[in-house]
């Protein structure tokens, strides 16, 4: 796929490769946000105000004062628009998963929620001692009542109640896609892969370079796409497994020690298909050439 960028001759302008790569990444975004009816302006206003706090961030690091005008010559942001902006409330998101999320993960992957041939279970009483949904809620988060995670993944259709039993509808945690939630996950999934891409560009030792790699194959029939799909789901499910079994004993031995930090991970995974006469077609209708 080709995407537009400035005509601007890139020996005169040392950022044009650079924003280059940056519409190839944006494309999709504005894709999704066209869908959402955001206009550009509102777009651009965002933009003021992520720029403004990495130029905040980038100021701090490198040890000079954070005041108007330096944050005006770092980010372009003309000074009206930093006072202006400094003023407003930037709305927060969790990067942390729901207590639903962590409940639904913890059945999939706990060995006390498989059965004598190593499968899932896809039922669970819903109350009593473990294996149930009342323990696995009452491990994850005493914070909320397992009545009330029942009902939000019932809401999501993930689950049903089935008498005194509680019924498993999917074999992966997925939000649907009107689900608010949904563009949260998104968001700070895609921010995190970006941020681990970023990070590597900038590192000149190879091995401290924080995994971010992907298969490609091109010139496959729709139907060895979507098989290759299933394969994908079923590496995932395996790597979901043993990376929170993992994740799990490494937060137990923290406690154990009695250490703590404010570090943080996330690991993930992801598959992409498109159809070539989807793409073409799309080409087509916004004037791009084949990419």
């Amino acid at each position: 796929m080709s995407v537009p960028f400035s005509e601007s001759d890139p020996a005169a302008d040392p950022s044009a490769p650079v924003l280059a790569d940056a519409a190839v990444m944006l494309a999709p975004l504005v894709r999704w946000l066209l869908g959402h009816g955001v206009p550009i302006g509102s777009l651009v206003r965002t933009l003021k105000r992520v720029y403004l706090d990495e130029a905040r961030g980038e100021l701090s690091r490198r040890g000079q004062r954070v005041t108007d005008s330096a944050l005006s010559v770092l980010s372009g942001v003309h000074r009206k628009d930093v006072r202006a902006l400094q003023a407003e409330t930037p709305v927060e998101r969790d990067l942390a998963p729901t207590p639903a999320a962590m409940l639904f993960t913890r059945w999939i992957t706990d060995a006390g929620c498989r059965d004598a041939a190593g499968r899932v279970l896809e039922r669970l009483p819903r109350q009593g001692p473990a294996p149930s949904f009342e323990a696995l809620a009452r491990e994850v988060c005493r914070d909320v009542h397992p009545r009330t995670l029942l009902q939000e993944l019932g809401r999501l259709g993930l689950v049903r109640e089935d008498g005194d039993e509680v019924l498993r509808l999917s074999d992966r945690f997925v939000l649907p896609g009107r689900d608010p939630a949904a563009a949260q996950a998104m968001a700070v999934n895609v921010a995190d892969h970006l941020a681990a891409a970023v990070r590597n560009l900038a590192c000149e030792d190879p091995l401290a370079r924080l995994l971010e790699q992907s298969v490609f194959a091109e010139g496959l029939s729709a139907q060895a796409a979507a098989e290759l799909g299933d394969v994908a789901r079923e590496i995932w499910a395996e790597a979901l497994q043993r990376m929170v079994h993992e994740a799990e004993r490494r937060l137990a031995d923290d406690a154990a020690a009695g250490r703590g930090g404010a570090a943080r991970m996330r690991f993930g995974s992801y598959f992409y298909m498109e159809d070539g006469d989807e793409d073409r077609a799309r080409a087509a209708d916004t004037g791009q050439g084949p990419g």
